[in-house]
């Protein structure tokens, strides 16, 4: 892997110890940051590589991950105990309520009715069988546990590979893939749903884009978005570069891709049982507010104070026109930039826009902002304040909800007063990654990616592309060359060895 000096030779690997200052202040107890005459990415390691190093962080987080739903494991999964206990999984209840245990399988079962995408009750439906084949005749209290243990053995799984697809996609920062490995939320909220499955396809499709592959992660975010809505919308980021490269192509096969993978995946299940298909549709769109979403705060305090509260149609209008806001936003800022942003920072905005703009919010969607936060901005100090942040909130979640569906004993309940103070924090702290990636943008200088002659490791097809279309001082310009020269040795030379 050449540095693009001509003499260098390879990348340096950066030293998180040594680049950054957080993390500088946590390693004098353990000799210091790493010396300056050390040479990493052209020394070979021994066994302790960077790849095995982030492997054995994320098993160690998975342990962690199931020792916090410990107490539901032992004590089984009840309501409202399992709100005090902070150990509520949507497995346990899904398994209990949906007749998993009876054979009734989302998507598979005429009739059966299930509030997520095709994919992810396929994945529910497959884990239900195994655990019919591997309990027969257990009592359902059992099996209920054991469809846990698989669903998570499997999550841990792919919680490792979306750690190494991470690694693989931050260039030289490969120790950047530690923000995913020892995220606080993921070892909270990674055993709460299947949206790990998600955040893998969604950043593997960004691997597959970064090495030329248009079509492939169009068929990974395709199949992502059949597990959860969020994917497609990284294609809302290839589109804005392409806008400023004149590059249409990838943008066209990776919409291509994503398109007709996700209806291989819908369409047999839609003429098989339209009803089933489109209950996920109707649920989404007749539901009220969710918790810990700025819409249901509002309703919620204008029930206190008598004010009307907004109907299901008026969030969805609402939440329609405020993310259709902020894409636009986000699309300006592309644009108006003195350089070119990475795929990564545009993508980390639209999906914080979505969540921030949504009517839905749960505590596991902080998980899909996880990945891109390590791509877009790996600064220690701002990852560490919102993960804090998303705790609290995710403490609060749990303490209000015993009260609010479960009638629980009042002295374990939250008020409305101190929950809304958490999901306004919990929104501010969201917002403000944002606006550190915003102001990154505006100032390349500042990003800590493009050091060296880098410019942007994920962009793929783009990377080190000329603008062909740029918004400046409020007019269109077109200007060529306002990149860096593209080289041979760009994207291929760019792998770590």
């Amino acid at each position: 892997m050449t540095s693009g000096t001509g003499r260098r030779g390879p990348y340096r690997i950066s030293i998180p110890s040594r680049s950054d200052p957080l993390l500088r202040q946590f390693v004098e107890g353990v000799g210091g940051p790493l010396g300056r005459h050390a040479d990493p990415g052209r020394v070979a390691p021994q066994w302790f590589t960077v790849q095995r190093v982030l492997i054995l962080i994320t098993v160690c987080s998975s342990i962690l991950a199931v020792a916090a739903k410990n107490r539901c494991r032992l004590g089984g999964w009840s309501s409202p105990d399992y709100f005090y206990r902070a150990c509520y999984s949507d497995w346990a209840e899904l398994y209990q309520s949906r007749g998993f245990g009876e054979g009734v399988l989302p998507f598979v079962t005429p009739g059966a009715l299930f509030e997520y995408p095709v994919l992810l009750g396929l994945l529910a439906s497959g884990t239900a069988v195994l655990v019919e084949l591997a309990a027969h005749g257990v009592a359902p209290e059992a099996k209920s546990l054991l469809y846990f243990d698989l669903n998570a053995v499997v999550v841990a799984g792919v919680w490792i590979m979306t750690v190494l697809v991470t690694m693989r996609l931050s260039h030289r920062r490969p120790w950047d893939a530690a923000i995913v490995a020892s995220a606080p939320v993921i070892i909270l909220s990674g055993t709460i749903n299947w949206d790990l499955w998600a955040v893998l396809l969604a950043t593997a499709g960004m691997l597959a884009f970064a090495r030329d592959r248009p079509v492939l992660a169009g068929v990974l975010w395709g199949l992502g978005t059949a597990v959860k809505l969020y994917p497609v919308l990284l294609l809302g980021a290839v589109l804005v570069l392409a806008i400023r490269t004149g590059r249409y192509r990838p943008f066209a096969a990776a919409l291509l891709g994503a398109a007709v993978t996700w209806l291989v995946v819908n369409l047999p299940f839609l003429l098989r049982d339209p009803n089933g298909w489109a209950y996920f549709l109707t649920f989404s769109g007749t539901r009220d507010a969710g918790f810990s979403s700025g819409w249901y705060v509002f309703n919620a305090l204008a029930r206190e104070a008598g004010a009307p509260v907004l109907s299901p149609g008026a969030i969805n209008a609402g939440a329609g026109i405020l993310f259709g806001a902020c894409c636009v936003a986000v699309a300006v800022l592309a644009l108006q930039a003195q350089r070119r942003p990475r795929l990564a920072q545009l993508a980390l905005l639209i999906v914080i826009a979505f969540i921030l703009c949504n009517k839905v919010y749960s505590p596991q969607y902080a998980l899909w902002l996880v990945p891109l936060v390590a791509l877009a901005v790996p600064r220690w100090r701002v990852v560490v304040a919102w993960q804090l942040v998303e705790v609290l909130h995710w403490a609060a979640v749990w303490l209000y909800l015993g009260g609010q569906t479960s009638g629980g004993p009042p002295e374990n309940n939250l008020g409305l007063g101190l929950y809304v103070w958490a999901v306004v924090a919990h929104i501010l702290a969201t917002a403000c990654v944002a606006a550190v990636v915003v102001v990154e943008i505006r100032s390349p200088s500042l990003d800590a990616v493009r050091r060296i002659g880098i410019d942007d490791p994920q962009g793929g097809p783009f990377d080190r592309s000329p603008d062909r279309f740029t918004l400046r001082s409020g007019r269109v310009r077109r200007r060529i060359g306002g990149a860096l020269p593209r080289r041979r040795y760009g994207r291929r030379a760019a792998r770590l060895r």
